[in-house]
Parts: C-alpha cells; structure tokens; sequence
C-alpha cells in the first residue's frame, strides 16, 4: 500500500470518530437539558388535603337531636336508631369514659378539644346497627374514616372487657333454677336449658389463602361459624365463634367448650325430674344433625312415626328449638352488620365485632324487663374435687345414647299430661 493511500485512509477514521464523539456529546446535551426541564416543571410534592371538620358543631348537633332538655327526637326515635333505651345508652357511655382514656374528650396537638364520648360511642353504634362502611360517619359526625373504625375497634374491646363476666356468663346455680322454672312453664318442658344451634356468617374479605378452609360446599362462599345456645326470652346463653365455614355443627361440637364445666364438675348441673324419673344433667333442644347424646333433645324423624304421642311431642320439641332461631333472627335484625358479610380482615376484630353484639343484645333484654334471669350472681363456680374417674362418668352421662332415649321417651309421655294437650286421635 502506496504512503498517500494510508494517509487517506487514516484520515477518514479520524473524521469518523470525531463525528462519533460528536454525536455522543451531542445526546448527552440534549439528556441533560430534558433533566433540567422537568426540574423547573416539576410540581411540589402532594400533600394529604386537610379538611376543616366541625367537630364542635357535629357535638352541637347530636347533644341538640338526642340528649338535649327538649331533644328533636323522643325516645321512640331514639330506641329505633341507637337500638337501646338513651338510659343504657347513657350507662354504657358513663362507663366507658370512666375507665377508658381513649373515649374521654380530650384536647389535640393544636389545643382543640377531640371528638365527645357521645359522639364516638354512636359512630360505633350506627357502624353496628346500620351496617355502613365507616366513610359514611363524616356525613353527621364529622369523624374520618379512619377515627370512625378506630372508634369501632375501640369500642367492641373494651365492651367486652367491661361486660363479658356478666353477659356472657354461663348460667349460674340462681340462673340454671330459674330457666328451668321458666322454660317447664312456658314450653312444657322441665329440663330444659335452652336451644342449640349454629349460624354462619359470610366473610367478604377473607384472604384468598384461606378462602378453601372458609368454604363449604352447601354455601358456597367463605364465612365464620357461630354456635349459641338462646333460651325462651333470646338471651344467649353461650356464644362459641371462630370455626371456618366448611366445619359443620358436628365439628363445632367437638370443638366447643360448652361441656367442659360439666365434665370438670363446675357449675351446676341442672337435674330434674320428668315422669318419675330423675336426670342428672339438664338438656338442650337440637336438630336432626347433632349426635344422640344424653343432653340433647332431639325430635323423631317423620318417616315412618305414626303414633300420635310422637307426632305432638314433635311439635312441641320443633316450636321449643325455635328460640335460638329467633335469637338469631333478631341479632342479625337489631345489628345489621351480621346480616351483611363481613367486611373486616383481622379474625381477632371480627370475634370482638360478633360478642359486643351479643352483649349489647343480652343488656338490651335486661334494660327492656324481658329477661327471665332477674338476680345476678357475681360469684363464680369453684371446680371441686374431681378425680379422672369422676370426669370420666360425666362425659359418659353427657354423651350417653340410652339416656338420650329414655329421656325422649320420658318426655314423650310427659306431653300428654300437659292440660289442653289432645292426641290426633282425640282430634278426630
């Protein structure tokens, strides 16, 4: 190669990365001139709004509607948009604020005086009675959402550390004597403690991880189980919830503590007599699914029952066992957030939601006169001396099939000694 060939050929690579290099410099301008731009564009960073709540006028407001000399509303307005009588309404507030720190009004980092005890204990009232997302409370209130399910999660702990030795008690000796008085006169059945039954209640919000265990084929949408037990006046007696929703009320069952004082040897025990014949423990009216044990009362299956001693004992049975379906009735009427599924995601908030409403239904009763207990005992049941072997004789009489038909048996005959009580035939 010629020296003039080389020269040229150098030459023109040297123009080339030049040119290149040129290039180059020319987008890492063009880059760092579009940076500078979109900084001398950019807008100040966002903040949360925040919205100037009257909350002193909101107070106004409630004090001026409710609990005012002279209220807009009278009591009856009051009972149907609270659910209780202003005197239990007032009652529970008065203990709330006494014991609790969080629902006395109290002033904010800027010196303004924070929402009232009335003002907190409705918005907990009205998510429980109506059902509505907590957004809603800022309409009436003046309270955020976030203060409002605050105020509800609140509200249903310290409900339940306040009131639940004594509304969620288990019937003690005076209260084991007069149910069964009670339930002897009205239904006809001596023994009788009350009804057992289980109620779901559907999970909107369960994760996804665990809708399978929440699911049961027969429903089809995941959901917690409640099992209760309602005497004849609905005040619930026990109150077992948690179970996922494929269990079924078998399962429960075996899961349930409803035995486990009686099978210690706690508490009373409630024997009776009945056609002669007495019977250590008292019983619980079921359907057909439970277990044939000796505390349960279950009714004869139609097919194939003629006799007319049975078929009225039947009816009497099923009209009994319906007391713990009104009982469920009516919780899920009085507070609407059990008739909707639930929107909540803690298990722990869901349970504290279930129980406050069954306390607040069970002082409703006793606010209102209709409770058949009148006499609260304070003292709670010492455990005796049981041995092993003791425990062991209790769990057989509670899951005794012979006892379950004698007793059946004994009822049926019972039946037809209650005045006004007429067999088919006599009808004919």
């Amino acid at each position: 190669m010629s020296s003039s060939s080389y020269s040229e050929s150098s030459s023109s690579s040297d123009d080339g990365a030049e040119i290149f290099l040129q290039t180059i410099a020319a987008v890492v301008k063009a880059i760092v001139e579009d940076e500078d731009d979109e900084e001398e564009t950019q807008q100040p960073k966002r903040r949360r709004r925040y919205i100037a709540r009257e909350r002193h006028t909101a107070k106004d407001l409630l004090v001026s509607d409710y609990f005012s000399a002279e209220p807009k509303y009278d009591e009856k307005m009051f009972r149907r948009r609270f659910r209780m009588s202003k005197n239990l309404f007032l009652r529970i507030s008065r203990d709330l604020e006494e014991k609790y720190d969080y629902f006395k009004q109290k002033p904010d980092v800027t010196g303004q005086l924070g929402f009232s005890t009335w003002q907190k204990v409705t918005a907990a009232l009205r998510q429980l009675a109506y059902g509505n997302s907590s957004d809603i409370m800022d309409d009436y209130l003046k309270m955020s959402a976030r203060v409002a399910r605050e105020t509800l999660h609140n509200f249903c702990s310290c409900i339940l550390e306040l009131y639940k030795k004594r509304y969620l008690r288990k019937p003690s000796f005076s209260d084991m004597q007069q149910i069964l008085e009670h339930h002897a006169d009205y239904h006809g059945l001596p023994g009788m403690i009350g009804s057992l039954d289980c109620m779901k209640w559907p999970w909107e919000l369960c994760p996804t991880q665990w809708q399978g265990a929440h699911t049961s084929g027969f429903h089809g949408v995941p959901a917690i189980m409640l099992e209760a037990v309602a005497s004849q006046d609905l005040w619930i007696w026990h109150a077992f919830f948690g179970m996922p929703g494929s269990h079924n009320d078998i399962t429960i069952l075996h899961h349930s503590p409803l035995f486990n004082d009686r099978v210690n040897g706690i508490g009373p025990k409630g024997s009776f007599f009945v056609n002669g014949v007495e019977y250590a423990y008292g019983y619980y009216l079921v359907d057909g699914i439970y277990p044939e044990w000796g505390v349960f009362v279950k009714s004869f299956t139609k097919h194939g029952t003629t006799d007319p001693k049975r078929l009225k004992f039947n009816r009497v049975q099923m009209a009994a066992r319906k007391d713990v379906e009104r009982a469920f009735g009516v919780l899920k009427k009085r507070w609407r957030i059990l008739g909707i599924p639930c929107r909540l995601w803690d298990k722990d908030q869901i349970g504290n939601v279930m129980y406050t409403c069954i306390i607040l239904h069970n002082m409703i009763l006793e606010d209102e006169g209709r409770a058949v207990v009148t006499y609260y005992d304070d003292d709670d049941p010492q455990p005796g001396n049981v041995t092993d072997e003791d425990k062991a004789e209790n769990e057989y009489l509670i899951k005794s099939r012979d006892i379950h038909q004698n007793l059946r048996a004994d009822l049926v005959e019972h039946v037809t000694t209650i005045p006004g009580f007429e067999t088919d035939e006599d009808d004919e």
